[in-house]
């Protein structure tokens, strides 16, 4: 039951500008429910945001979309839901009657953003009736409040690993160990790969790929791995490679590194207008398959949600720290400088 008016709530103002104001804490509608936020993670779309802006986050705006939290008021029609259920969800709701969705292609549903539900680093948000009847699940009291913030990013990186075919004996090369990265790894695993390596220069960064699961660790830049990961496959390059950095020449480096006949995905979005190069000769004479999957579905949805609930997604080691809402700042800023690989926010009662 919500006691007060008002909430605290950050605004992205523009690049590097943050504000915290005093808002009304909202009222559902009919279809609505409004979620008391347990936990929301930092995450990387965030920080570029917070560099530079975001096509789809006009300022002034809300952010914030990994989230968990409590039922504390719900619509007149809202029936899934009680106040005091405790939840974990996803951001977006597909529409279900478009072209997309009716082809059980929901990523690409053609007004999936226009309803992102933005707004997590805050004390309280509403929730839509497209997410609450299709990707709103109850959180099970094994996981906790940010644990159950992983939903999206797992959801995300299932769906990425869904578009493959994975076989236990596979090698798959993960470039890049940052938050998507690890949980690449970790869900691979969790998949039955066992051979996973990690692809990361950074000392720090190398330490967590190991620390969360990594078979081994490729010590170098992607355009000088190429080597390492023929000798670690009999000369024949990776099963599967898995792009996590966002930069246009580490896509053109992922298919040097795949075997023939091998699986690329593409993950990592890179800035609009960029380009990337590829040898059309190995593309199509070693049959190279090029995969660039893009958010998630209600299927990857709950396969994500089920491994979260049986406990086989370890996400609790990529939490480098906890922070009040107030403290948002702080988290940021750390990720400017590399350190850590997320950290939670605990907005509490001010």
């Amino acid at each position: 039951m919500v006691t007060r008016d008002t909430m605290q709530a950050v605004f992205l103002l523009g690049p590097g500008e943050l504000a915290f104001r005093e808002i009304p804490i909202p009222r559902p509608q009919a279809d609505e429910i409004v979620l008391k936020i347990g936990a929301t993670l930092t995450c990387g779309t965030d920080l570029k945001a917070f560099r530079r802006g975001h096509p789809k986050w006009p300022p002034p705006t809300r952010f914030g979309h990994e989230y968990a939290g409590t039922v504390v008021a719900r619509g007149a029609r809202v029936a899934t839901v009680r106040e005091g259920d405790e939840v974990m969800l996803v951001p977006t709701g597909p529409c279900g009657e478009c072209y997309y969705c009716q082809r059980q292609q929901e990523n690409l549903c053609t007004t999936l953003m226009e309803t992102y539900v933005l707004g997590g680093y805050a004390e309280y948000l509403t929730v839509p009736a497209r997410v609450t009847r299709t990707n709103l699940l109850p959180k099970p009291p094994t996981l906790s409040f940010i644990e159950a913030a992983f939903l999206e990013p797992l959801s995300c990186v299932i769906f990425a690993l869904q578009q493959t075919t994975l076989r236990p004996d596979d090698t798959a090369v993960v470039i890049g160990a940052g938050g998507f990265g690890l949980l690449h790894i970790v869900a691979l695993r969790a998949l039955g790969v066992e051979r996973v390596y990690a692809v990361a220069r950074n000392p720090q960064r190398a330490r967590a790929a190991h620390d969360v699961g990594a078979y081994g660790i490729i010590p170098y830049a992607a355009e000088d791995a190429r080597q390492a990961v023929l000798d670690l496959t009999d000369g024949r390059g990776a099963d599967i490679v898995v792009e996590c950095t966002a930069q246009p020449r580490v896509w053109e480096e992922s298919l040097r590194l795949a075997r023939p006949g091998g699986q690329v995905i593409l993950f990592g979005g890179c800035p609009a207008g960029t380009t990337a190069s590829f040898d059309t000769y190995r593309l199509h004479y070693d049959q190279i398959r090029v995969l660039s999957p893009f958010h998630l579905t209600p299927k990857a949805v709950r396969h994500a949600y089920d491994l979260l609930g049986a406990g086989k997604i370890p996400v609790a080691r990529f939490i480098s720290g906890i922070y009040t809402l107030a403290q948002l700042p702080l988290a940021l800023d750390l990720l400017q400088r590399g350190e850590g690989i997320k950290y939670a926010v605990i907005p509490g009662e001010q």
